[in-house]
């Protein structure tokens, strides 16, 4: 029994506009397969099919203004009301006050601190461990949670042996963007077998996928519509190679950006949950906002009869 979370910085469930909301133009049949049929849009409502339970969720929390991703991240991690304990949505990267919270428990401490075994399936190139080394670069709110948990950021190396994977998941990036040559390439689709694949060797694997946000922020339209596309092929490869007895795997954002690809900001709109697994109804009981997932998630990990293979192997 294992958990693979899937996290896309800044989507959030906008208007029905193909002019401005690229989840309203895409082709995604994937992803429309999840929600009987339906684009990811506001109104949705919560979604059952064969293997998904889709629940639109409140990034808000009770708090003014928009939702940030330090906050929102961290409240993802933490199951706490980070935004409300600080008094306002604050981000990208974690403030002090933030990385306090973060340090006090997460969810990646709570995995080892129960014997098991997790980690942040992305691998990051020399030139991001540098920063982060030499404290020039603040890690995001979900990098923090790793750090604090005594657990490495991937490297190079990693994505080399096959151990994770580039942020788009093909690893095209890595050479136009990064200049590598021979780093391993694989289509959308290998990309989401190979992601299934990586998490199996840990009770709890999170991959985090950024770009949504930058494109948010940034356009065009056109780039959304692509992005979305590619994780809908990505998502292909992952549902055929997940069995639903093996956990769960989800879906999630910490606030909505690329939905409004009309303005440079974050929206204050839900964002989508995807819960998919045999296990998905006692998931999604009560489920609703931003800091429900660790509670459920410890209760699916930790209050078993059965431990996981990840936690025999290490107990």
């Amino acid at each position: 029994m294992h958990i693979l979370m899937i996290f896309l910085d800044g989507i959030g469930l906008g208007e029905d506009n193909p002019n401005t909301n690229p989840f309203a133009a895409a082709h995604l049949p994937t992803l429309h397969s999840l929600t009987n049929g339906r684009r990811w849009l506001a109104g949705i409502g919560r979604q059952q099919t064969e293997r998904a339970l889709f629940i639109p969720t409140d990034a808000r929390l009770g708090v003014a203004g928009r939702p940030q991703s330090a906050t929102g991240q961290a409240a993802i991690l933490t199951g706490r009301n980070i935004p409300q304990i600080i008094g306002e949505h604050y981000g990208p990267k974690p403030n002090a006050a933030i990385r306090a919270l973060i340090a006090g428990d997460n969810f990646f401490k709570q995995v080892v601190s129960h014997g098991g075994t997790a980690a942040l399936i992305e691998a990051y190139p020399p030139r991001f461990h540098q920063g982060i080394d030499s404290r020039k670069r603040l890690p995001a709110s979900y990098q923090q949670a790793v750090l604090e948990a005594g657990l490495p950021l991937m490297t190079e190396a990693n994505l080399y042996r096959g151990e994770a994977l580039a942020v788009d998941w093909t690893g095209q990036g890595w050479r136009s963007e990064l200049g590598y040559t021979d780093t391993p390439l694989y289509t959308p689709r290998e990309g989401g077998g190979k992601m299934v694949e990586i998490s199996r060797h840990y009770d709890f694997a999170f991959f985090s996928h950024w770009v949504t946000d930058i494109i948010g922020h940034r356009g065009p339209l056109s780039a959304g519509v692509d992005l979305l596309e590619l994780f809908d092929e990505v998502m292909a490869g992952a549902l055929e190679a997940w069995n639903d007895d093996e956990g769960l795997m989800i879906i999630t954002s910490d606030h909505g950006n690329l939905e409004a690809i009309d303005h440079r900001n974050h929206t204050e709109n839900d964002i989508p949950t995807v819960i998919i697994g045999r296990q998905r109804e006692t998931f999604a009981d009560g489920f609703a906002a931003l800091t429900d997932y660790v509670p459920r998630m410890a209760d699916l990990l930790f209050n078993r009869d059965q431990p996981s293979a990840g936690m025999q192997s290490v107990s």
